[in-house]
């Protein structure tokens, strides 16, 4: 979490950032609840975000994180609009695996605080069955799109595949980032004012 809120703040065009976890997490959305969360899952390591949304699992997912700086596109998306296309483009590139994947028309009816039991317009759906979804969060330094994908067999090279139906070219690229990180991991994600507040 902290790493893509540092990125943010440096990046100059669209990033794609894609990572896995190290043993069994959840991230959940900014405006949930945090006692029934640690009520629930009480030997997974936790972190809010700082986007939205529900509870997710972490572990043997698909997580990646879509940076866009203000000002790189001047006609900007409305947030539905843009969860639209990031998700018709993740559509395509589950398509090209040989994924049969579509986007959720329609939103099905709130059931839980866990994300996957719960579609919304534009979640990505195999079978009926919700496989990924996100959260969005814009400020003035830019937009970013968490997401996950979850229950699916992806090939070796999918996050190229996916970057390359986002935006075509792709290129590899290292930031400096640990340290602004490192910061904002010691004084924000980390701590239990933060994890546990209050809303």
């Amino acid at each position: 979490m902290a790493v893509d809120e540092a990125l943010l703040g440096v990046i100059t065009g669209p990033v794609l950032r894609v990572y896995r976890w190290v043993r069994p997490a959840i991230s959940f959305g900014y405006f949930e609840r945090w006692k029934p969360i640690r009520a629930a899952h009480p030997d997974r390591d936790a972190v809010r975000r700082w986007t939205g949304g529900g509870v997710v699992l972490h572990g043997e997912d698909f997580t990646y994180s879509l940076l866009i700086p203000s000002g790189w596109d001047t006609e900007a998306p409305r947030p539905a609009d843009s969860y639209g296309i990031i998700h018709g483009a993740l559509c395509r590139a589950l398509r090209d695996a040989g994924i049969p994947a579509e986007a959720a028309s329609s939103s099905g009816a709130k059931i839980s605080q866990a994300c996957f039991e719960n579609p919304v317009p534009h979640d990505v759906m195999v079978n009926g069955r919700k496989v990924a979804g996100a959260a969005q969060r814009r400020t003035r330094a830019g937009m970013m799109h968490q997401g996950s994908v979850h229950g699916v067999e992806l090939p070796d090279g999918f996050a190229e595949a996916f970057a390359a139906r986002l935006g075509g070219a792709v290129r590899r690229e290292a930031f400096e980032v640990i340290p602004a990180a490192e910061k904002l991991a010691a004084e924000k994600y980390g701590t239990r004012a933060w994890t546990e507040r209050r809303l």
